[in-house]
């Protein structure tokens, strides 16, 4: 999926669509972002030494997430409800590629669990267990 296609099932819109394409397979989810030098999550972190913050890996994460929650209840907005075991392991900077891997763990009603992972280069740079609720407004 290109971003035209992730805006059919996320919610998310410029400047807050954080994923460039994502694809499911074999019940997994992976999603890709190329982070550019001109990224607005990069302006004053920090200045001469950017680094993507935590914030945005678990977004990306959570975004890549919800492709696999695309078909699971029409019209229901995916909401973070939790995040578990986050950990940063390497930088993410201008000029890498982001690649995630995320998978369900269970559900339970509205509620979703899941787990997912960033790398860049093969090497990992964040893991984090979630949780969502898909709530119809």
């Amino acid at each position: 999926m290109n971003q035209e296609e992730l805006k059919k099932i996320l919610p998310h819109r410029d400047n807050m669509l954080l994923v460039d394409e994502a694809e499911l397979r074999d019940g997994v989810a992976y999603g890709k972002k190329t982070i550019r030098p001109d990224e607005w999550f990069l302006q004053g972190h920090f200045p001469g030494n950017p680094v993507v913050p935590g914030v945005i890996l678990c977004e990306i994460l959570g975004q890549s997430t919800c492709v696999l929650l695309s078909g699971e209840q029409e019209g229901a907005t995916p909401y973070f409800t939790g995040l578990d075991k986050v950990r940063f392991k390497n930088s993410v900077r201008p000029g890498d590629v982001l690649e995630t891997e995320c998978t369900l763990i269970k559900h339970k009603g509205p509620f979703y669990w899941a787990s997912g992972k960033g790398f860049v280069n093969g090497k990992l740079c964040v893991s984090a267990e979630f949780s969502f609720a898909l709530i119809k407004e």
